[in-house]
């Protein structure tokens, strides 16, 4: 990271009422001398003033805009800010941005520079500069819920709170390291296992959320799935509420696997209709099916369609075997059955619909989210969000896991800073000081 100050549009480029335009570093604070008519040694911080926004070559007026200077480090960068807040057309925008160019070790910031120049000044950790991209990206009201608890600090907080017992812990063997004659007491030994036991079961436990966190990021994906003309296009242009798939009398229609992406109660959740699974030697239909086989592996719910008419869930027997606990079975075609039909199925607990006529689909949606729900418990405020995260957990369990006093302590010790390094990874925190600084703030070292 070089120091010139950066300068971006912070709004969508375009026609609109309000441009925000925001400039951090250390010599932000000129373009208050350079484009307006404003001192810039007496302007107050946190304060809106109104003024002409001034070409710095032709002296001619840009735009009537409201200023803010934010002064370091109480900004969200930690650097001094200067904020303007223009007409949003495509004119002004890009005159501002091109007197802006002109300045003196000004330049244009790279994606995501302010969140990261806010980490390296300490405004923020990784997990809350994730947390704030997470509730820019999101799209249902539960993503920015737990986007908002990340960007809070929740997760930081977690994590360091582990990392600190195990800073403590190093403090301890670095300590009697360097005091190879001194038996460690008992007490202490019995403090640092009871520590390590106590992190173990904590990881472990968090690490049980079974990608819930990364599911609510990038969508739980239900998948569609059943025999040729079981209804499972219709079932999905039901449930989008409009044509998105070509439905047909003709057996093999769809050959390849289609997307939807809907807000289910909150939930971000994409539905997948697949090619109907049966024996072909069709080369196309067979990639189909191919494509429907692994989408059905990687789906978090099975929305098991068959025609109530002509089969029955029977028909998925072969995918049972192996996925029974995230299937839903729908009987389609409920418009052709008779009341004895209906009462039977209804007796097995099976979603009755029709495809056709949407009757029954709302039923489906109210089960997805019901099943979506049920997984997330009282731990779920917590939520791994990406798969660094669970990777880096779990390199620093693994590490706890071999942790021994039975060893050289040096060997110990070192189990215990890979735990921490793992940890800070997450964070972003890696740093050595610290353990010094424990070691001379806890013992009587040399004395």
């Amino acid at each position: 990271m070089d120091n010139k100050t950066i300068y971006a549009l912070s709004t969508t480029f375009g026609k609109s009422g309000v441009a925000v335009i925001r400039i951090s570093g250390a010599k932000a604070k000129s373009v208050i001398s350079q484009m307006t008519s404003l001192d810039e040694q007496s302007i107050k911080p946190r304060y809106a003033y109104f003024i002409d926004l001034q070409d710095i070559n032709h002296q001619c007026t840009i735009d009537k805009c409201l200023l803010l200077y934010f002064k370091a480090p109480c900004s969200f960068t930690g650097e001094d800010i200067v904020e303007l807040q223009t007409h949003g057309s495509k004119a002004v925008i890009k005159s501002v941005l091109e007197n802006l160019s002109q300045l003196p070790d000004f330049r244009m910031a790279e994606a995501g520079e302010f969140s990261k120049r806010a980490f390296y000044n300490g405004k923020m950790d990784l997990t809350e500069a994730e947390g704030l991209a997470d509730l820019i990206d999101a799209e249902t009201s539960v993503q920015q819920k737990y986007a908002i608890r990340q960007m809070e600090g929740n997760l930081k907080n977690l994590y360091e709170e582990w990392r600190s017992s195990l800073v403590e812990i190093m403090a301890y063997l670095e300590a009697f390291i360097d005091f190879p004659d001194e038996e460690i007491p008992h007490d202490v030994v019995e403090k640092i296992n009871n520590t390590v036991f106590k992190l173990k079961s904590a990881i472990n436990q968090h690490l049980s959320s079974d990608n819930i966190g990364e599911r609510l990021r990038e969508g739980f994906r239900v998948v569609i799935v059943g025999r040729p003309n079981a209804g499972k296009s219709s079932l999905l242009n039901a449930i989008a509420q409009r044509d998105v798939v070509i439905v047909s009398d003709i057996e093999g229609t769809t050959r390849d696997a289609i997307d939807i992406h809907l807000d289910v109660k909150g939930y971000p959740v994409t539905i997948t209709d697949t090619a109907g699974i049966r024996e072909t030697e069709e080369a196309i239909e067979k990639q189909g099916v191919e494509i429907a086989l692994q989408k059905i592996k990687d789906a978090d719910l099975l929305l098991c369609l068959y025609d109530a008419q002509n089969d029955t869930p029977d028909v998925f027997a072969n995918i049972a075997k192996e996925f029974a606990e995230k299937m839903i079975y729908v009987a389609n075609k409920q418009d052709k059955l008779t009341n004895v039909q209906i009462k039977q199925i209804k007796d097995k607990n099976i979603t009755l619909i029709s495809a056709k006529s949407h009757d029954g689909v709302d039923k489906i949606m109210n089960k997805i989210a019901e099943i979506i729900d049920d997984m997330f418990t009282e731990n779920s405020s917590l939520l791994i969000t990406r798969t660094r995260y669970r990777e880096a957990l779990s390199e620093a369990l693994n590490a706890l896991n071999m942790f021994s006093l039975d060893k050289e302590i040096e060997l110990s010790a070192e189990d215990i800073r890979l735990a921490a390094r793992e940890l800070g990874k997450i964070t972003g925190r890696i740093e050595v000081d610290e353990i010094l600084d424990k070691i001379f703030g806890s013992f009587c070292i040399g004395k």
